[in-house]
């Protein structure tokens, strides 16, 4: 066992060592358009806020890549005029397929943690899950500067309430717009 794992880890240091020079590092930052889906859901209102992180973009081939990201997230929902705020430090893990040079769909999957969750008066936080998992699609546009664009729409997997006896059951969704500058 010893064995298939230093073999596995000097193969994947081996890649990296090989394409070190493709890959790119950068940020990111944009607009979310955010709303809960589910039960009892029939007066909720989106609500605008931003996302902001870094990314790293990781060449496995002429036409594929892969693109894992450390985002924070402002996201929630208004209520009876009443805004609650989840705030999330996301994961995304992005496969990107270049249609042509420059154009990507993508697409993967999103691990998210809730660092906060309040209204203007209280801390929520006890009343949603910490993790929400979530898949997210894509298309991006990256210019040859590291100018890059993207949209892309998460939709929650998971339950993210957590009050105990409530069967109610509501799900993060998520439409962002993003710019992002990748340095080298």
């Amino acid at each position: 066992m010893k064995k298939i794992l230093v073999l596995a880890v000097f193969t994947v240091l081996g890649f990296a060592n090989v394409n070190a020079q493709e890959i790119k590092f950068g940020v990111k930052g944009g607009l979310n358009f955010s709303i809960v889906g589910g039960d009892n859901t029939e007066n909720v209102d989106s609500v605008t806020s931003y996302n902001i992180g870094v990314m790293s973009e990781i060449p496995l081939s002429e036409k594929f890549s892969f693109q894992p990201e450390l985002m924070y997230s402002r996201q929630g929902y208004s209520f009876d005029n009443d805004i609650v705020a989840l705030n999330y430090l996301n994961i995304p893990l992005m496969g990107k397929y270049y249609v042509t040079k420059g154009l990507s769909l993508e697409a993967g999957p999103q691990i998210g943690f809730l660092v906060s969750a309040k209204n203007e008066k209280t801390d929520l936080k006890d009343s949603f899950n910490t993790v929400d998992f979530g898949v997210n699609f894509g298309v991006g546009y990256k210019l040859e500067n590291g100018l890059n664009f993207g949209i892309r729409y998460n939709l929650g997997l998971t339950d993210i309430n957590n009050v105990e006896g409530s069967s109610i059951k509501n799900k993060n969704s998520v439409f962002q717009v993003s710019v992002g500058y990748f340095f080298f």
